[in-house]
């Protein structure tokens, strides 16, 4: 804040007036540099005191010169600035213990807070002077020595302090000793550092404490500042030393044992210092899990390993608070302990051992060697052998192989082994000297049985079928292939020979294999003949390349082949190369068409056959080579032609046969003769269409026409509307079914012609067919009465049945119609209940109903039409 200060202002001199107006008056461009001073502290002269002229503007615009803080806020203290002179003042004296520097910023500003000049910094510094007395932080310090104590090592560390400026000679601060009381036996026990203030002992003290009796010495002790200096402050306190008897003796070894199940980190010594003011410190060598706390406890941090490092050598220090030792430090060693924590490991090997088959009992096999991590000569290091596997086997005396509990050693038992055995050996190694509570791992050899050729080859066949070969075989024809084996599984030791050692004294035959081969081609070399030699018996031996080891080959060493010689015999012939037939269409079944025949009858026995009929037209007797048709020619055409081959064997000699080809020509047929009617007897059939219909016959009632064989055809007339309202299925090869091709058919009387071929001859039929409406049974409810010249029911019966007894082939349900119609035809002649039958009575117009009191004598399945007149109609199924 400015303040006026004229009364002191009009007696500044002249010069130093014209000084200030002789500064050009501009405002600076720049911001103003920061300004420093120096006030001392506790200034005892005049106030205000000026403390430095502020670079204000030479020409002052209107406005306020205004003093504040660093932080803007304006300043309230002992400084202010002089608005006529510009200068920076303060009004009373400072304190710097209170405040050792002022920041303040100095602005000139018009009356409503704009900045037109500035702000100034100033930084005012606060002269520090010897104005504060040094302080203990205690008044009495109590420490312990220990006895034992190296010289020169502080066990006490002195503290005080002065309130006047750091670094400088005001709070220099420097100890002294001043008095010992008692002095013995030495007046000079102690020193004391006077920059540190570290009491510690003297050399002399150090001789001379272990003479000193256990007590206390008490010092008297000063602090002064202003350094070297005669002139400061002082301050004094008092010390009481209590001289102990030394603790910081050697531990004994310590042993811990591996994988200890604690809770961590487990205690397992102390160390103690008995002086005071003591820090702990502790070192392994190796480094190891260890550690110290500050009461010198000794702990163990994690489970300790055996096998990792079985010993640790401990270092402990007691130390002053700034890292010093007071005595030598304490060793002592950690022992492991070993606990069998580890199992026997085999030692690695290399490829499997080769021993040779049929070795001797008691062959070395291999020596096993495990090794245990445990204490070597230990318990837990004590290894035995155990064979586990092969296990002996079932039945046999002994084993494969024997195991020295001990060494390890393995030998051959006394089983025998077999050679390409390949035997994985697993011994079980225990520590423990094999306790059952001991620690075990398997250990593997893998053993190959190797061969010795100890096996002769033997023949798979030792006789061989005998093979019949023509007299004109040529040579170098095969005869016979022999497979050998040999048990032996090297290969060098599987290599075989063969030669011929009997039965071929005249050459013959030879033998061809391809080296390394298992097998032989006995093969024909010469010409043979049936007459010098009829059959022969050839013995083949194999042998083997390399020695034999063991008894020599057996009789499966040699195989006999039989060849037996077959007398040579011509094929038959037949009298022509190819053969031609020509037959119309219309030919009917049966019919011969030519004889095949051998060149010499006389001979030999024939027997034909024929090959590639396709289409089945044709057969041929075995015997004579007659050819005749198998069925009609359907499908032919004329003009077409069809080849067959006509094969002729040697009734004695089936591989002897002879072949040619047949070919027929296809001609157009006969003219036919005109087409001739044959009315049929009226027949029903109920519409809605169901599963029966009417039998249609096809047999002439010429006898000249029905005595030639071969089938009959059926065929609808050219009408469409016939041909959509009917439908014709064969029934044999002389009747054929008429049935309704629709669902539904008007009621009503139909003619419905059919036509019938026969041996080329054709004719219709007018099938006359009453179409009634069919009842939930299947039956027609039309009632018919007594037609004029229409037969009796007995009559029409008997005709029916005669019809069908005409037919050669029936079906099973004709049969059971046969059966039901003869009933029929008894229950007409002496009436009677009968059972269910396929015959349905009808009345003309009538619905069947319960009113139908004649219904109870009727057949089931039918109904009288007309109680009086007897008459009976065909129902479903009459055929």
């Amino acid at each position: 804040m400015a303040m006026s200060l004229r009364p002191t202002l009009t007696m500044v001199p002249a010069w130093l007036w014209l000084l200030c107006f002789s500064i050009p008056q501009a405002f600076p461009e720049a911001q103003p540099a920061e300004l420093s001073v120096e006030v001392p502290e506790n200034y005892g002269g005049n106030f205000p005191l000026y403390l430095t002229k502020l670079p204000l503007p030479h020409e002052k615009p209107e406005g306020q010169i205004v003093l504040s803080g660093d932080s803007g806020i304006p300043a309230e203290g002992p400084f202010a600035v002089d608005s006529d002179s510009g200068f920076l003042v303060v009004t009373s004296a400072l304190d710097r213990e209170e405040q050792a520097e002022y920041k303040l910023q100095v602005t000139l500003e018009t009356g409503d807070g704009y900045v037109l000049w500035g702000p100034q910094p100033v930084i005012v510094h606060v002269k520090d002077e010897n104005d504060q007395v040094p302080q203990f932080s205690q008044t009495i310090y109590r420490a312990q020595l220990s006895q034992g104590t190296r010289p020169g090592i502080p066990f006490l560390f002195l503290e005080a302090s002065d309130g006047d400026a750091p670094g400088t000679a005001n709070s220099d601060l420097q100890f002294h000793v001043l008095s010992q009381t008692p002095a013995q036996p030495s007046s000079d026990m102690f020193q004391l550092e006077p920059r540190r203030g570290a009491l510690a002992l003297s050399p002399e003290g150090s001789t001379s404490l272990d003479r000193a009796l256990e007590g206390s010495y008490q010092l008297l002790v000063q602090v002064k500042d202003m350094g070297d200096q005669a002139i400061g402050h002082q301050a004094t306190a008092t010390i009481e030393v209590s001289i102990v008897q030394s603790t910081w003796v050697p531990l004994e070894p310590i042993h811990l044992a591996e994988n200890l199940k604690v809770p961590y980190p487990h205690p397992i010594a102390q160390v103690h210092w008995s002086g005071g003011n003591v820090h702990y410190h502790l070192e392994s060598q190796p480094p190891g899990p260890f550690d110290v706390d500050a009461d010198g406890k000794l702990y163990v941090t994690m489970e300790l390993d055996r096998e990792a490092q079985a010993e640790y050598l401990l270092q402990a220090w007691a130390q002053n608070s700034h890292g010093e030792d007071y005595a030598k430090p304490l060793e002592f060693h950690v022992v492991v302990t070993d606990e069998n924590d580890n199992p026997p490991v085999c030692l690695p090997r290399g490829s499997s051992i080769s021993i040779p088959e049929l070795s001797a009992p008691g062959t070395e096999v291999t020596q096993l060697l495990a090794e245990d991590a445990d204490a070597p000569g230990s318990p837990n290091s004590h290894i035995v052998y155990q064979l586990l596997t092969p296990e002996p086997q079932k039945g046999a005396e002994g084993r494969a192989f024997a195991l020295d509990p001990t060494s390890g050693s393995v030998t051959l038992g006394t089983v025998p082994l077999q050679a390409g055995q390949d035997i994985l050996l697993q011994v079980l190694a225990i520590d423990l000297a094999g306790a059952e509570e001991g620690l075990s791992s398997m250990c593997e050899v893998e053993i190959t049985i190797t061969d010795i050729n100890d096996h002769a080859p033997e023949f798979t066949i030792s006789q061989i079928e005998p093979v019949s070969l023509p007299e004109d075989v040529e040579p170098g024809t095969l005869v016979a292939t022999l497979m050998a084996t040999d048990a032996d599984l090297e290969p060098a030791f599987r290599l075989m020979e063969f030669a011929i050692e009997a039965g071929d004294k005249e050459g013959i035959f030879g033998l061809d294999w391809e080296p390394g081969s298992d097998h032989v081609q006995l093969k024909l070399r010469k010409n043979l003949s049936y007459e010098a030699i009829p059959h022969h018996k050839v013995v083949v031996v194999v042998r083997n390349v390399e020695k034999l080891v063991g008894p020599g080959p057996g009789p499966e060493a040699t195989a006999t082949v039989t060849v037996l010689v077959e007398r040579v015999m011509l094929p038959p012939k037949l009298d022509q190369e190819n053969y031609e037939a020509s037959v119309p269409i219309s030919t009917p079944a049966g019919s011969h068409l030519l004889t095949i025949q051998p060149s010499d009858p006389m001979n030999r026995t024939l027997r034909f056959s024929l090959v590639n009929d396709s289409e089945g037209w044709l057969c041929i007797k075995e015997v004579s080579g007659e050819v005749h048709t198998a069925q009609s020619l359907q499908g032919a055409q004329p003009g077409d032609t069809y080849t067959v081959l006509v094969e002729a064997q040697d009734a004695d000699e089936p591989r002897l046969s002879a072949s040619a080809a047949l070919v027929v020509h296809f001609l157009k047929p006969p003219p036919a003769p005109a087409l001739t009617l044959a009315p049929m007897p009226t027949r029903f059939l109920c519409t809605p269409r169901q599963d029966y219909g009417v039998v249609v016959s096809g047999l002439s009632e010429d006898p000249n026409l029905a005595s030639v064989p071969g089938p009959y055809s059926f065929a609808l007339g050219p009408n469409p509307t016939v041909q959509r309202d009917w439908r014709l299925q064969p029934l044999n090869d002389s009747h054929a079914y008429l049935i309704l091709a629709l669902h539904w058919v008007e009621p009503g009387e139909y003619e419905v012609p059919v036509v019938v071929s026969h041996n080329a001859h054709t004719w219709q039929l007018l099938v006359q067919v009453i179409v009634c409406r069919c009842n939930v049974e299947g039956r027609c409810l039309r009632k018919v009465g007594r037609m004029k010249g229409m037969p009796t029911k007995l009559v029409a019966v008997g005709t029916l049945l005669g019809t069908l007894a005409a037919i050669d082939e029936v079906t099973m349900a004709q049969r059971d119609l046969l059966t039901c119609l003869r009933l029929y035809s008894q229950e007409i002649a002496e009436p009677r209940l009968l059972p269910h039958s396929h015959l349905h009575a009808l009345g003309p117009g009538e619905e069947e109903g319960p009113e139908s009191a004649s219904r109870q004598h009727a057949p089931e399945g039918g109904r009288l039409s007309d109680p009086g007149s007897r008459s009976w109609e065909i129902g479903p199924g009459s055929n």
